[in-house]
């Protein structure tokens, strides 16, 4: 069978029909995301669909092109996020909408074309797997959940139950409080903040599947996170935690109190998001018995390229990390959503 590539512009609706009908979209082929990136960070969304004689969409694939004159210029699919990629009922129509975008990449001049796949691979393209995803499986209710997590995770959450945290569940009216603690946990870490407007625009799209939760020790946040559903999946792309508050292990009760969310939901997987395995993150989320799967990111790239390494664990970055953690976090929400809109 043949396709015809084409773009699709917003609104959408056939767009959004076949990615709710598909069995392995995820949250972030929904077409929203591409009015979330284009007004959060300007970068201009080519969003491709594979349609069959009939003019039925058969595959599609969300592409993203930034510009940077510290990186270059390149598309993904899709950028800030974790997931993205090919989504198709047939490897013709894959194949259809990956030619299409060797054509784009040609057109556009960019560098390479970054598909983030979650365990799918297209044969003969470079691939990093590097980045795994954690997944909890879910038990149908808080009690089944709770007896299936181990001793000391347990004993984790009742010393913050005890500690005198507390917990809301709210909307945009907590966004400031996240974004405090947001900003003071990434500056500690040496990466560049997103913009405030980012998660607005999250929550102006996506108003009935996101939240927020935080953790309260009197009237200070001292841990959030935002919770995105789509599904029967919750993840939490976005949590943060003060370090000065540790003992009081906020962490580990906003994840408790996520997964309790989730199963209310009827979510059947908690999504604990992207870790690097071996990493400190990445153990604490097998704690909870989640399991990692992996993520594959294909390029299309020049003969002869080199994979790229545009992330902030690059050794040659090592230096401006340090710089980074030592400036005050006021002057990091000034310049990081600057630097980071460059940072797929």
């Amino acid at each position: 069978m043949s396709f015809m590539v084409t773009l699709v512009h917003p609104p959408s609706p056939e767009w959004e029909a076949y990615v709710n009908s598909h069995p392995e979209a995820t949250n972030y082929h929904q077409f929203a995301w591409k009015q979330v990136i284009e007004r959060s960070f300007g970068h201009e969304g080519f969003y491709l669909a594979a349609r069959d004689l009939a003019g039925d969409i058969r595959g599609v694939l969300p592409l993203v092109h930034m510009r940077s004159q510290l990186f270059g210029r390149f598309l993904v699919s899709l950028p800030f996020l974790n997931y993205g990629g090919l989504l198709c009922d047939s490897p013709e129509a894959g194949d259809a909408l990956v030619a299409e975008a060797e054509l784009f990449k040609g057109r556009l001049g960019v560098e390479h074309v970054e598909l983030r796949h979650v365990e799918q691979l297209l044969p003969g393209l470079a691939t990093k797997n590097h980045k795994v995803t954690m997944l909890l499986d879910l038990a149908s209710d808080e009690k089944g959940q709770w007896g299936g997590l181990d001793a000391k995770v347990r004993n984790q959450v009742r010393k913050a139950q005890k500690s005198g945290l507390t917990v809301q569940v709210g909307g945009p009216e907590l966004l400031d409080g996240f974004y405090e603690v947001f900003c003071r946990n990434m500056r500690d870490l040496g990466t560049p903040v997103y913009g405030k407007v980012f998660f607005r625009n999250i929550f102006k799209e996506f108003p009935e599947n996101t939240r927020i939760l935080s953790v309260f020790l009197n009237d200070q946040v001292v841990a959030s996170g935002i919770l995105i559903w789509y599904r029967d999946r919750l993840e939490v792309p976005w949590a943060s935690s003060i370090r000065d508050f540790r003992e009081l292990c906020p962490n580990n009760l906003l994840y408790w109190e996520a997964i309790r969310f989730a199963i209310g939901q009827g979510a059947r997987q908690f999504d604990f998001g992207r870790s690097t395995p071996g990493e400190g993150t990445f153990r604490f989320k097998s704690q909870w018995g989640a399991k990692p799967v992996s993520l594959s990111w294909q390029y299309l790239l020049d003969k002869g390229s080199v994979l790229p390494e545009l992330n902030l664990s690059n050794p040659k970055y090592r230096l401006a990390i340090q710089l980074w953690q030592r400036l005050p976090v006021l002057l990091t929400r000034i310049l990081g959503p600057r630097i980071v809109r460059s940072i797929p």
